[in-house]
């Protein structure tokens, strides 16, 4: 079954053309024009991917993306200004996986939304048990074949990007792992991001572990080094 893209901007052009793009694919596309129209959308029909703008009349992509969080896991690309860079790092901390910058090429755009996709279904599609396996570790339980995470028995819900973190230092606790290694587990080794989205994952990581257990300790940062979980902080 062909997967559903919403693609959100308030420039037409870029609806039209990248529609296009992504219908000859094989995707599935529902095009927006502004975030509260997006929201409305999407919370009736949801959709495997979500790309959107950042600036946007009525309900910008950060406000959209803030509301979609409280009840959504669903992949977030953030297209944004070519020297935003203050775009790009509220994005990735409030949730977003990955963001492109404008002008954007529509091959680059097409190969993140597959290589995001991909990322959840990597494991059976490989065929690899141990990778689907789930990792217990004390009151951490991570279950990849239903990308469902728990603490204490209480569901935490986990983007796509924070879930292959989490599980790439959960499953070597006290092994540290640098964000090139991170980086590689989370984004695969052909996609280039720069350190500071690990380091925006992280911490939004942290924050949904202590919203459930406030002496959440788990996930070390070793400076100069990288980061690693431990059973016993």
């Amino acid at each position: 079954m062909a997967q559903t893209i919403a693609l959100v901007d308030d420039d037409r052009n870029i609806l039209t053309s990248v529609t296009m793009a992504l219908e000859a694919e094989g995707f599935r596309v529902r095009s927006y024009t502004d975030g509260a129209e997006a929201l409305r959308g999407m919370t009736a029909q949801p959709v495997d991917l979500a790309v959107l703008d950042i600036k946007m009349p009525r309900m910008d992509g950060m406000e959209l993306l803030q509301r979609l969080r409280k009840n959504s896991a669903v992949p977030v690309i953030f297209l944004t200004s070519k020297d935003d860079e203050v775009d790009e790092v509220l994005g990735l901390r409030m949730g977003a996986d990955d963001y492109i910058k404008k002008p954007f090429s529509q091959r680059l755009l097409i190969e993140r939304i597959r290589a995001l996709l991909r990322r959840g279904e990597l494991a059976l599609e490989t065929g690899d048990a141990s990778a689907s396996q789930a990792v217990t570790r004390g009151d951490l339980i991570l279950d990849p074949a239903r990308h469902d995470c728990t603490w204490k028995g209480q569901p935490v819900d986990l983007t796509v990007t924070e879930f292959l973190i989490l599980k790439s230092l959960a499953i070597r606790p006290g092994h540290v792992k640098n964000r090139d290694q991170l980086i590689d587990a989370a984004y695969g080794e052909h996609i280039y991001v720069d350190d500071r989205t690990i380091d925006s994952h992280i911490k939004r990581l942290r924050k949904k572990f202590r919203d459930i257990d406030n002496e959440f300790g788990h996930i070390e940062t070793l400076y100069g080094v990288g980061y690693r979980y431990r059973d016993d902080p």
